[in-house]
């Protein structure tokens, strides 16, 4: 099992979303983040006033698969995520050692 964290711009959710969907990715944890990488933030105008904004909105995505999805769903975020400009966001793949399903105690791959 895998632990897939993706971190993306708000409005590409919905199109990675859908392309998880059809993969058998059958639910996902969303938060609201910011944060800065090679983009460092940016300038925005608010009322005439122009000020530095650090950290840029972001979305993270948490998604639990199984061997056999992570290439497929990595593969699937990179493509609806991406824009071709900075900022896009980072996919990262950590070893998922186990998993239990609170409602009814399964353990494993099945608790997906």
């Amino acid at each position: 099992m895998r632990f897939i964290i993706a971190v993306i711009r708000p409005h590409k959710l919905d199109d990675v979303r859908n392309a998880l969907t059809p993969l058998g990715v059958d639910g996902m944890t969303v938060t609201e983040v910011k944060g800065f990488g090679r983009q460092r933030g940016h300038k925005q105008v608010y009322r005439g006033a122009e000020y530095n904004v650090d950290f840029t909105p972001k979305l993270k995505i948490e998604i639990a698969v199984t061997e056999e999805l992570v290439v497929a769903a990595v593969t699937a975020i990179r493509d609806a995520a991406h824009t071709g400009h900075i900022g896009d966001g980072k996919v990262f793949v950590i070893d998922l050692v186990d998993a239990m399903r609170v409602r009814t105690g399964e353990i494993g791959p099945t608790a997906l």
